[in-house]
């Protein structure tokens, strides 16, 4: 009996090593999970967030970590240019936009894939923000956030009012990074 259990562990740690070696190297057919980060600065070039766009299934989580900002309510948007001239940030472009909707969750013709909610800013200059971008792509897929001319993300001096064209009224563009 002793020996019947030995000749079937052999054989199972023979079987286990031919299965692991089966020509398929592990993970390098799987997909890697695309992640692209911004380092958003202020018009007089000092940083004060960071951007990080990151695939999680057929959708972009998106968080944003102020660590600057002025107090207050922010509209934050990704823009379809990635180009952070200062100081009015205009060459990102307008809102991330692939499907040709409107501006804003509460716009009947609503929304751009580049609309986010507002940041949220307290007295020290900390927000955060996490959002999910569904049917989205960093690179490649049907509607990627990366493409031939990249992607921006653009932080607003007042709050995003969730309907009004272009920019939800939230004001200047006060801080800009480029996703990479």
């Amino acid at each position: 009996m002793m020996k019947r259990l030995l000749m079937g562990a052999a054989g199972l740690a023979a079987l286990g090593g031919c299965m692991a070696n089966d020509g398929v190297e592990p993970m390098d057919d799987m997909p890697r999970m695309a992640t692209a980060t911004a380092d958003i600065r202020d018009s007089a070039g000092r940083s004060v967030a960071t951007a990080t766009a990151s695939q999680s299934g057929d959708s972009i989580r998106l968080s944003i970590e102020g660590t600057g900002l002025p107090q207050g309510a922010h509209g934050a948007h990704v823009h379809m240019t990635g180009s952070c001239v200062a100081p009015a940030f205009t060459s990102a472009g307008d809102h991330w936009n692939p499907t040709g909707r409107e501006h804003g969750k509460d716009n009947p013709a609503g929304m751009h894939m580049g609309d986010l909610p507002n940041i949220v800013v307290g007295t020290n200059g900390v927000g955060t923000l996490e959002y999910t971008i569904p049917g989205a792509w960093v690179a490649g897929g049907p509607m990627p956030l990366l493409d031939a001319d990249g992607a921006a993300i653009v932080i607003h001096a007042g709050a995003d009012d969730y309907r009004s064209n272009p920019s939800g009224n939230s004001g200047a563009r006060i801080a800009c990074g480029v996703f990479r």
